[in-house]
């Protein structure tokens, strides 16, 4: 299989981890050579940003597309993720999209459904018939239990337990060390507080925190 030119989208923390995942993988198996970061706006860059890797912005992926075969989302806010792999998707369409695996990942690979663009990072251990959409990250140490379903470009934190037949639907964040009991539903775009458990199921856009969760009120100042 020929070795595959990868660029990952955004230059932070989580971006420089994706690097260390695509390592990982290389060294089981080389498949990827790290081009660099590519961010959408250059002036945007901070001091906790790898500037000296940094490739360029989307105008040169553009430039040099011919030059890459794949991409990846180091961004770990859930929206971005599925905002910037629709974009990139319409306009670079001939590039790959692979699915990073760390090879210390256990589940049955048998039963597992795919999207595009998914990451599945050092430690989880998920079980049967799980389901990943397009551009869904699940970090450090997660577990995932039978038939759970995670949506479109949806975050689950280190240390994250969702439990069997959980739903979570697309662009959802959950935060370190969160528990999701069996057959919940979390709605498209809530937020689940790090550290919470989740007894009932999420409305669409709410945050839940604490034990047990419970939807988050701001006062009015």
């Amino acid at each position: 299989m020929a070795i595959k030119n990868i660029v990952i989208i955004g230059a932070g923390g989580f971006a420089r981890e994706v690097k260390w995942l695509i390592e990982e993988i290389n060294k089981k198996k080389m498949q990827y050579k790290f081009l660099g970061f590519v961010v959408s706006d250059l002036t945007k860059l901070g001091t906790n940003d790898s500037t000296g890797e940094v490739l360029g912005d989307f105008n040169w992926l553009e430039q040099n597309k011919n030059k890459i075969d794949a991409l990846t989302i180091g961004i770990g806010t859930p929206l971005v993720r599925a905002g910037i792999g629709d974009k990139l998707e319409k306009s670079l369409p001939e590039l790959e999209w692979p699915n990073l695996i760390h090879p210390s990942v256990l589940m049955d690979y048998g039963s597992v459904q795919y999207g595009r663009g998914i990451i599945l990072c050092a430690n989880v251990v998920g079980t049967v018939n799980l389901e990943f959409a397009d551009f869904c990250m699940v970090n450090l140490s997660c577990t995932v239990g039978h038939e759970a379903r995670l949506g479109k470009g949806c975050v689950s934190n280190p240390t994250v337990n969702i439990s069997g037949g959980v739903i979570i639907e697309d662009e959802v964040l959950i935060g370190t060390g969160a528990q999701v009991l069996q057959y919940i539903r979390i709605g498209k775009g809530a937020s689940i507080g790090a550290g919470a458990v989740v007894t009932r199921d999420v409305q669409p856009g709410e945050t839940v925190v604490g034990i047990p969760a419970k939807p988050l009120i701001r006062k009015i100042k």
